[in-house]
């Protein structure tokens, strides 16, 4: 994990809501998420290893500047995402042979598990895809369309059933708020194990 930092502009604290926005950068990467902390002196901008980007802003400091911030440092994200993209790329190397097969295994598997939990849950998918992301394991779009990273097959399938978890959680709530990590926890009690495993494990898949 990478992270730049800035000092605020002396100011009152602003009212601006705090959360998920876009960025000049973004997609193909997780949505940019920016957090208040009470205990931070000045902007921080966080890479995780997943590509995404974390901008921790102090108790003074104002959405706008934040966001000011996080686009001026846009070169320097960009680096730290080819590194990552490379140690990945270092750590999992795999014969073809073996990849298309873990592939062909995904398509089979992965989106009969999505739809048994769908229906555990009362939620309706309208699309399931299985594709080659980079940086997800997951997505869901407002129409329903659930798209899943086919590494989630070599995952332990509590960790795997997170995900898919995750996902459908968004057919209720779309987006990252206390609200939705609440209706995560009550589908998936285990979740923070999950995502701890993840960001453990995850890069070497």
């Amino acid at each position: 994990m990478s992270w730049a930092t800035r000092m605020p502009a002396e100011r009152e604290p602003s009212n601006d809501s705090l959360g998920q926005l876009n960025l000049l950068f973004e997609p193909p990467y997780p949505p940019p998420v920016f957090v208040r902390h009470a205990r931070a002196r000045r902007y921080v901008v966080t890479v995780r290893d997943d590509g995404g980007v974390r901008v921790t802003l102090p108790r003074w400091g104002s959405l706008s500047e934040a966001r000011a911030f996080a686009g001026e440092q846009q070169l320097w994200i960009e680096r730290q995402r080819r590194r990552l993209q490379e140690q990945r790329a270092a750590l999992t190397w795999v014969p073809e042979g073996v990849r298309r097969e873990a592939r062909a295994r995904a398509k089979r598997e992965l989106p009969p598990r999505l739809l048994a939990l769908a229906g555990q849950f009362g939620l309706t998918v309208s699309k399931v895809s299985v594709r080659n992301q980079k940086w997800r394991w997951g997505s869901c779009s407002r129409r329903g369309h659930i798209c899943l990273n086919w590494r989630l097959v070599q995952t332990p399938d509590w960790v795997r059933d997170y995900v898919l978890i995750h996902e459908l959680m968004h057919l209720r709530r779309m987006d990252h708020s206390r609200t939705f990590w609440k209706l995560v926890a009550a589908a998936c009690p285990d979740y923070q194990a999950a995502r701890r495993w993840l960001r453990e494990h995850g890069r070497a898949l």
